[in-house]
């Protein structure tokens, strides 16, 4: 939820992030109109409760001769308080269901428009020139045996496969690797739960647009994950943090589904868009003042990965129309796949600013000893996509993959052979 005071005070820059977006900027006016009722209804119940309580003292000072008279009053007056009351919370409901529908305020900087739209923040390294007819990942995948495409196929349906071998330790080998590079950085490991409740998810901000690419149970009224950001978003729901320390720091390996139901027909072979995959999310609740200092670290323990995986990848500031609801700025990492001859995402980082804990009940308490709410940030270290660019990047003539350097230690071999 964007900021009320920021609604009632700046509606011009709401207006200008709604256009940017693309989205209904009519909606802002609504959102004013409904904030400017409930204040009036709050303000109405709330002066007819202290008449309420001033009234009760006057029945209690009264001579017992007129109490009856003063008692009839308060039971009337007790009508019209529970009838404000009512009219209070209608007035928040309707407000919250209009300001609900409102992205987060994009910040300064951001491009406007759509997908397509984004704006380069730089390239890093170069993408390698084969000296041979370079396959793809399935066909690598293949005559090295790490992922079973078919059997997943058949054990599961589309887009679902099997790690095997090499492929299972491969994904391990990131994860792991991500997990250590979040810990030297003052990540606390999480392993979180993939499923959770509908006001979470809502909170969150995943129940709009792409609400159809999310998985739901119905007889458990319970949403599986499509990463762990949800979860740990959820984790401090409703509390008060104690940010005076600094940025509370959570790196998160869960399992994630996704029902890819708006990409039917894009990237079907392979493992590139598929249901379900591991990754490692870095999730971090700041000071909103610090909350674009810390996007930038993410964004750069992100490419740190990218580097020590020795792939070449460009860094795009993503469009206010592609970012999701949450997110106020989102910056995408993105790897080159030499079989498809572009970038392809492997990783993106989000400034959800206030916006997710204000629908979630998050605060923190300043020096003053006032609460207001957290920023929220996330970012992906490693995930099973990045195993299509890794074989592709350094695979060799005879189909084998170089293992790069620093993952060596990890997965136990320098190179992943040939079946």
């Amino acid at each position: 939820m964007i900021d009320p005071v920021l609604l009632r005070t700046d509606p011009d820059r709401v207006r200008a992030s709604q256009a940017a977006r693309g989205d209904d900027v009519a909606l802002v006016d609504e959102a004013v109109a409904a904030d400017a009722s409930r204040r009036a209804a709050l303000a109405a119940f709330e002066s007819l409760r202290a008449e309420q309580n001033a009234h009760g003292k006057t029945v209690a000072r009264a001579p017992e001769e007129e109490k009856a008279a003063l008692v009839a009053q308060a039971q009337e007056l007790a009508a019209r308080v529970k009838a404000a009351q009512q009219a209070a919370s209608d007035a928040e409901g309707a407000f919250e269901a209009v300001v609900s529908r409102i992205g987060n305020v994009v910040l300064d900087g951001v491009p406007a428009g759509g997908e397509d739209d984004w704006a380069l923040v730089r390239e890093h390294g170069t993408p390698r020139v084969f000296d041979f007819e370079p396959r793809d990942h399935v066909e690598l995948a293949e005559l090295t045996g790490v992922i079973d495409i078919e059997r997943g196929t058949k054990t599961s349906g589309s887009r679902f496969y099997f790690l095997k071998g090499w492929g299972a330790r491969l994904e391990l080998a990131l994860l792991r690797m991500g997990l250590d590079k979040a810990i030297e950085h003052g990540f606390e490991p999480m392993i979180t739960p993939t499923l959770v409740k509908p006001e979470i998810m809502a909170g969150t901000g995943f129940l709009g647009a792409h609400a159809d690419e999310i998985y739901y149970l119905p007889a458990d009224d319970l949403y599986l994950t499509g990463t762990s950001e949800v979860a740990l978003a959820g984790y401090h729901a409703d509390e008060i943090l104690d940010l005076s320390d600094g940025p509370i720091r959570y790196a998160g390996w869960s399992a994630c589904y996704r029902r890819e139901a708006g990409s039917a027909g894009k990237d079907n072979r392979g493992i590139l868009r598929v249901h379900q995959f591991q990754k490692l999310e870095m999730f971090v609740y700041a000071a909103p003042e610090d909350a674009e200092r810390v996007h930038l670290e993410l964004l750069a323990l992100e490419e740190s990965m990218l580097q020590a995986c020795e792939l070449a990848y460009r860094v795009i500031d993503v469009a206010a129309g592609d970012l999701g609801s949450s997110a106020a700025r989102k910056y995408d990492t993105e790897a080159w796949v030499p079989t498809q001859g572009k970038y392809r995402e492997l990783t993106s980082t989000s400034n959800c600013t206030t916006f997710q804990a204000r629908r979630l009940g998050i605060r923190a308490r300043g020096e003053d000893g006032r609460t207001s709410p957290v920023a929220t940030l996330n970012g992906t270290l490693a995930t099973t996509r990045w195993i299509v660019a890794m074989l592709e990047t350094h695979q060799q003539a005879d189909g084998s993959i170089r293992v790069p350097a620093a993952l060596v230690p990890y997965l136990g071999t320098d190179v992943i052979p040939v079946k």
